[in-house]
């Protein structure tokens, strides 16, 4: 499975049945962690067996239910900071998809358990993606068309387009999809958002499957 097809593929899940993660698999997704911190400068974190994060019975909306496994996005805290982990945590997630893995990014339903990660000063803990086995595949979310996606004053070139497909299928927070992707010239490309909840990281996790849609190759971002 290439990532373009583990974009089509992936879908949100809530519901994990109460399996560990094969120890295989776990040490592949470290590595892609590995990785992933080295290029961006994050502190994305694995945490295996911790159900407390989920153990919230109050909540009657957007829980996740026998989920143990999350990934921990943590980094500076800058002003670059909740891209960055919309980015670079969609590349790791979409990696655990290819490695059979469900997931489903969470950003308010769930308890910060600081004691089992590793937060160094400067450093802000920002949100979690859960991963495990899931008790089923999920469903598709409703999209945007790319009309009101895609902007460029002359004939949108078949990369561009392939790109917005791909943003499309991006996850984001309440399945808001505020973002937007702009050509200008003939290879340069504008990503924006409107103001938002978690919009920031629902931008990054949206130019990451631009980039995989479109292919890097064509295009630059402005």
């Amino acid at each position: 499975m290439d990532t373009l097809e583990a974009i089509k593929k992936r879908h949100s899940v809530r519901e994990y049945e109460d399996k560990p993660i094969n120890a295989d698999t776990v040490q592949k997704l470290q590595d892609v962690i590995d990785v992933v911190n080295k290029e961006s400068g994050l502190h994305i974190q694995l945490v295996l067996d911790e159900p407390e994060a989920f153990n919230e019975e109050h909540l009657s909306y957007g829980r996740i239910h026998g989920a143990k496994n999350y990934i921990a996005l943590i980094g500076p805290d800058d002003q670059e900071l909740e891209e960055k982990c919309g980015f670079y945590g969609e590349k790791v997630l979409l990696e655990a998809v290819k490695l059979g893995l469900s997931t489903c990014w969470v950003g308010s339903t769930y308890k910060k358990m600081a004691s089992v990660v590793d937060i160094k000063e400067g450093e802000r803990f920002l949100l979690i993606i859960a991963i495990g086995y899931g008790q089923n595949e999920g469903e598709p979310h409703n999209s945007k068309t790319l009309d009101a996606t895609l902007i460029a004053e002359e004939e949108m070139p078949d990369w561009f387009v392939k790109g917005g497909e791909a943003a499309l299928l991006a996850p984001t927070a309440m399945n808001q999809q505020k973002f937007q992707f702009i050509l200008h010239e003939s290879n340069k490309v504008e990503a924006k958002t409107y103001r938002a909840y978690f919009c920031k990281t629902d931008l990054g996790i949206a130019k990451y499957h631009f980039e995989i849609g479109a292919g890097k190759e064509n295009f630059e971002w402005v």
